[in-house]
């Protein structure tokens, strides 16, 4: 079961190679945009820990490895 899943993804990846580093890029640029807004309760939250941005550099990193071995 689980080799098929990763199968699936690797596959996935092998033709998109690059999507988990867009996909990252988004993500640190979103967290830019959670800057510029007001502190709402969530929002201020997101903010205040760089939630976003912290995701989007693990899985920039993560895409560009996988890029590598691709």
């Amino acid at each position: 079961m689980l080799a098929k899943v990763v199968k699936t993804v690797s596959d996935f990846l092998a033709r998109m190679p690059g999507l988990l580093v867009v996909i990252g890029i988004g993500l640190v640029v979103l967290n830019f945009l959670l800057q510029l807004l007001p502190p709402w309760p969530v929002v201020g939250w997101m903010a205040a820990t760089d939630l976003w941005l912290h995701i989007g550099i693990i899985l920039g990193l993560l895409g560009l490895a996988v890029v590598r071995v691709l």
